[in-house]
């Protein structure tokens, strides 16, 4: 989990802040545990005191849950896919549609930026993380929500790949606000190989050093994503 150090004050709505972030992009799962409080405080570069207040809160929240015992430890709590509790975001998705909508399109204009940057500019881990993510979306099967932890990992990856902390920033922003209506999609194995298959183009043209071929597979890659998505607002009806 790749956490930033962060320094006081506040620290500790600092370190639930990036804990929130991964888990609403999905790359902290349902069930996850997160690492324990020694090693959270040597990732974050903070005290145990501060990762404690920081769990604290996000178990306010109803985001974690303590449990302890020889299989204890800090879960991450919420709906997985396909779960009837994923029906509030049904309600919550047809009110945000003109929202999500844009981030459709603000999307389309970033990602196939970054993936062309990304071509350039990546480094041998970075091509190393992208394949990582690549072999466990294909290999997700019908596991929608491990799909989506990587789908996000791999559209994470290449803004970091990009080197510029804008587009980075972009991306993320928009996953999050996209990751309201994701886990809604019907996932199915078919639909999940397609989308890996077109990673894996995506990931050739840049291992090739193909701005061009990376913005132009991206492109084809969004188009069918974001189709997916706008069939779905436009089923939710008024």
């Amino acid at each position: 989990m790749p956490f930033e150090r962060v320094d006081p004050p506040r620290a500790h709505e600092i370190v639930a802040e990036q804990i929130r972030r991964h888990v609403g992009l999905r790359l902290i799962g349902r069930g996850d545990v997160l690492p324990p409080e020694r090693e959270l405080a040597r990732r974050f570069g903070v005290g145990r005191a501060t990762v404690q207040q920081a769990l604290r809160e996000l178990e306010a929240d109803g985001l974690v849950e303590s449990r302890r015992g020889r299989h204890g430890g800090t879960f991450v709590l919420g709906p997985a896919a396909g779960d009837p509790a994923l029906a509030p975001l049904l309600e919550e998705a047809r009110a945000a549609r003109a929202d999500v909508a844009e981030a459709l399109a603000f999307r389309a204009v970033v990602e196939p930026a970054a993936a062309a940057l990304a071509a350039t500019r990546r480094d041998p881990a970075d091509l190393d993380r992208l394949r990582l993510e690549v072999a466990a979306t294909a290999g997700a099967g019908d596991d929608d929500e491990t799909f989506m932890r990587h789908d996000t990992a791999f559209h994470v990856a290449i803004g970091a790949a990009a080197r510029n902390r804008f587009l980075f920033e972009a991306i993320e922003r928009e996953r999050l606000e996209l990751n309201r209506v994701f886990p809604l999609l019907p996932g199915s194995a078919a639909w999940h190989s397609r989308s890996a298959a077109e990673h894996a183009n995506v990931l050739a043209a840049i291992e090739e050093g193909d701005a061009n071929a990376a913005s132009a597979a991206m492109t084809l890659h969004l188009t069918h994503s974001a189709d997916s998505v706008l069939a779905l607002l436009g089923a939710l009806g008024p």
